[in-house]
């Protein structure tokens, strides 16, 4: 049986909606929660991350995520979690490709630098946690992703989680399975999958062909489809008509979930933000799309998506 994880989607994949999606599917076994930025012991108050805390992560197994370049702060903040907040396991992003990360040289950005890259995962595993590294196969070259997993081997990391991809291609294109397959050859650490699994028969085509790999990461696949952990685990899709009914069950509750901690107006812009992959579930075409996502009030926003719950029903 596989094991499935939430991928860390930035702003997406949040305390409210995990809960909602958890009380309406199964299947996720963990989950890594979207990057926090690493402190200094002097500026950390981790009480305010409220994505971490224990009180609104009731329903997975969470391992926090670490986003930033100085390894003493990386020090301070997982302590402080620990102490805090009781985690044991940390992960570090080392793959974010948007561009105002990687300009910063985080993320993505800091794969050309295998030294500093280096020194943050040494530092990290001195520390008494378990620690583990989601990264790309490079930012410009598949010789970084080489490079850095030759000098991660030497480390104790519970996992890499690897997305097949340049960060120069952010989502573009196919994910580059040879160029994957070198990568596996040079690492020694455990892999979890990540990347373009939309659909059952994507899982199926790459489990077959890395039997190797038991831990599989959805991300963008989880938003268009949010059932595909569960059709995974049982190897079987839902019919279309079982698969809005219960998306439209579980919209419902997300709806009433963010309203109890956002106003209206960051309730719309939450919800904007899901319809760009809930789409696909209706299969709307690009004009209605645009036509949703100029709505600028969230009462006529909610009609709207209501109507087109109705329109697939009939």
């Amino acid at each position: 049986m596989p094991k499935l994880w939430l991928a860390p989607l930035h702003g997406v994949t949040v305390y409210t909606f995990r809960n909602c999606l958890f009380r309406h599917i199964s299947g996720i076994d963990a989950t890594i929660a979207p990057f926090v930025p690493v402190q200094s012991t002097a500026t950390l108050n981790v009480k305010k991350w409220k994505d971490l805390l224990p009180d609104n992560n009731k329903e997975t197994v969470l391992i926090p995520q670490l986003m930033g370049t100085v390894p003493s702060f990386f020090t301070d903040t997982m302590n402080a979690l620990h102490d805090e907040l009781g985690y044991t396991h940390f992960n570090w992003n080392l793959g974010c490709p948007m561009h105002p990360i990687v300009r910063k040289k985080r993320g993505c950005g800091l794969m050309p630098y295998p030294d500093d890259v280096e020194a943050i995962v040494e530092n990290a595993c001195k520390l008494p946690f378990k620690f583990s590294v989601k990264m790309r196969l490079g930012l410009h070259s598949f010789n970084e992703g080489l490079e850095i997993a030759n000098r991660l081997n030497q480390y104790p990391l519970e996992f890499i989680v690897i997305h097949p991809r340049l960060g120069d291609w952010q989502y573009e294109g196919q994910p580059d399975l040879e160029a994957l397959d070198n990568f596996l050859g040079q690492c020694q650490h455990k892999i979890i999958y990540s990347g373009d699994i939309f659909q059952l028969s994507d899982y199926q085509c790459l489990s077959k062909k890395y039997n190797q790999i038991q831990d599989w990461m959805l991300g963008r696949g989880i938003l268009r489809n949010p059932f595909l952990a569960s059709e995974i685990k049982n190897t079987s899709e839902l019919s279309e008509k079982q698969k809005i009914e219960n998306f439209n069950e579980f919209y419902e509750d997300l709806v009433a979930s963010l309203l109890e901690v956002r106003s209206e107006s960051g309730t719309l812009a939450s919800l904007k933000e899901l319809w760009h992959s809930f789409a696909h579930i209706y299969r709307l075409n690009e004009n209605q799309i645009h036509n949703l996502l100029i709505i600028d009030n969230l009462k006529d926003f909610l009609e709207e998506t209501t109507a087109l719950q109705l329109t697939i029903n009939n």
